[in-house]
């Protein structure tokens, strides 16, 4: 397996280097939206430890992940009136991984709403603030 490049975009968003719509961040992870969502609130929730995939992270780091995907899969739920909830993670490019930095996609969904194409359609960024001001608001709240 290739190692970690820490010029990957979510290391250079991890670093400050780029912007982005955080809806969530602790000593050990961060959330923020999907600027190409598959649907209204798609975040994607990151280690801040280097891991490339599923397959390099440690034990504990990756738990994090999962209790902060959590959070954020029940906010979405409040926040944005979702009927559920959609999970993705991919590991390498066969795998269908494109950033290779650990990353875990929670996606609200609508009942008989289908889900956009991956990188499809960049949202507009008052869009983005907006949604990202809701889910902020449920994390602290919860």
């Amino acid at each position: 397996m290739p190692s970690y490049d820490s010029n990957n975009i979510f290391a250079k968003i991890l670093r400050g280097e780029l912007p982005c719509y955080k809806v969530y961040e602790d000593d050990k992870a961060i959330a923020f939206l999907d600027i190409m969502p598959r649907a209204p609130g798609h975040t994607l929730v990151l280690p801040k430890a280097p891991a490339r995939n599923l397959l390099d992270i440690g034990a504990d780091d990756l738990a994090h992940v999962a209790r902060v995907a959590q959070k954020v899969a029940k906010a979405g739920m409040t926040a944005l009136g979702a009927d559920g909830i959609t999970v993705q993670q991919f590991n390498e490019g066969p795998g269908g991984q494109v950033v290779f930095h650990l990353h875990v996609h929670v996606i609200p969904r609508k009942s008989g709403v289908p889900m956009k194409p991956p990188a499809s359609e960049k949202e507009k960024p008052d869009v983005l603030a907006d949604i990202a001001k809701k889910l902020s608001a449920a994390l602290a709240a919860s």
